[in-house]
Parts: structure tokens; sequence; C-alpha cells
């Protein structure tokens, strides 16, 4: 897929994202939908320091300790149009996202005109991206990273 499409796809994803994405999933009692059945996140500990690493080095000015954001909300642009950066714990919308396109948005940052993530590509290592999308993903609760697996492998599928 050309940078063009690439740029459009994650333009199209983040509103999407924002238009209706904004809640971890609640049940009827205001508690998170869950299995019962133990979560086996296959999360490597040490890729997941290294995550850490680089996140509190590069993405926690704007993202937050623990990925839980800044003051204010992540969904009303600024004077300049942009949204700010949300969290990416699983308060707002990054786990509704496949691992492509989180990946996609840290290497080529915010699609034109949404928000003012630079790009990444060229001073994180492919390594280090991905260590960070683990460091993210270990943050969320289990009954939304459960939501987040079905909804990775359905994009895995041909």
């Amino acid at each position: 897929m050309n940078k063009l499409k690439l740029q459009i796809l994650a333009s199209l994803l983040v509103g999407l994202a924002l238009t209706g994405c904004d809640e971890t999933p609640v049940g009827a009692a205001g508690e998170a939908r869950a299995e019962e059945t133990p979560l086996d996140r296959k999360l490597d500990p040490a890729q997941v320091a290294r995550g850490k690493a680089v996140y509190e080095k590069v993405c926690l000015e704007c993202h937050g300790a623990g990925g839980k954001g800044q003051p204010g909300d992540w969904r009303i642009r600024d004077a300049d149009g942009h949204f700010p950066p949300p969290p990416l714990d699983d308060s707002a919308h990054a786990w509704h996202h496949p691992t492509a396109v989180l990946l996609d948005v840290i290497r080529e940052g915010s699609p034109q005109g949404q928000g003012k993530m630079p790009a990444w590509k060229g001073k994180l290592s492919e390594q280090e991206m991905q260590d960070v999308v683990a460091y993210i993903k270990s943050l969320w609760s289990d009954p939304v990273y459960r939501l987040w697996w079905k909804m990775e492998q359905q994009s895995l599928e041909p």
C-alpha cells in the first residue's frame, strides 16, 4: 500500500475511533465485561520493560504516565484544530486499533490534520516501536485486551 493510501486509512481509522470509541466497554452493573477464564497475553516481559523505557523517554510527555493522558478532553480539538494526545491505556481508543495500525501511527505520526504526533521513523528503531506497542498493550485491562485480541485476529484474516 502506498503512503497516501496509508495516510487516508489512518485518518479514517482515527476519525472513526474518535467518534465512537471513547469508553471502556461496561456491562449493566458498571463493571467491564469479561470472560472469567484467565488471560494469557503472551507479552514478553523483557520487551514490555524495553517498551516502557522507550515510552518514558519519548512518549510520556504527551501521553502521560502509564498512558493515562493529560488533563482535559482528548476528544476536543485545540485552537489549531488538532486533537490532543489521547491516553494510551484502555480509557481511550488505542485498543481499538490492530497492531499494524498502532505501528503505522508511531512510524508516520498523526494523520495530517488530526494531531501533532511526530513521525518516529528514522528516530526509533523498528524494534523500539514494537517494544512501545507491547508496553501499551500491557496497560490494558483484561476485558479490553480480550476485545482487542478478537479484533486483532479479525484484522489478520485474509
